[in-house]
């Protein structure tokens, strides 16, 4: 999470809100395991990963609402060994991503 941290501090001193990405269950295949985080500012802006493509694309959008709607959201996402190979991915998987609004102090 570290890594973060200064692009975090950045969009705050600029007045943007923040929310925080983080996988908290991995069933089956996922590029990222438990505990991988994502930041996401209210202009869009992201830093980290939780998994990739279109997922990531997913999962900025709910942060963003998360944002506008001050309220966390656990989200799934998902895809079965079947329909992976059409997608171009070696195996399915299943991850929960809590998105939560960062609080300040």
């Amino acid at each position: 999470m570290r890594d973060l941290f200064p692009d975090i501090d950045r969009w705050q001193s600029e007045g943007k809100s923040v929310a925080l990405a983080t996988v908290v269950s991995v069933k089956g295949s996922a590029p990222r395991g438990v505990g991988a985080k994502m930041a996401v500012s209210d202009a869009g802006e992201m830093t980290g990963s939780v998994s990739g493509g279109c997922v990531e694309n997913a999962v900025i959008e709910t942060a963003i609402e998360v944002l506008q709607e001050r309220r966390p959201r656990l989200v799934t996402f998902g895809v079965s060994d079947e329909d992976a190979w059409e997608v171009g991915l070696a195996c399915g998987g299943t991850i929960e991503v809590f998105v939560e609004p960062l609080q300040v102090g």
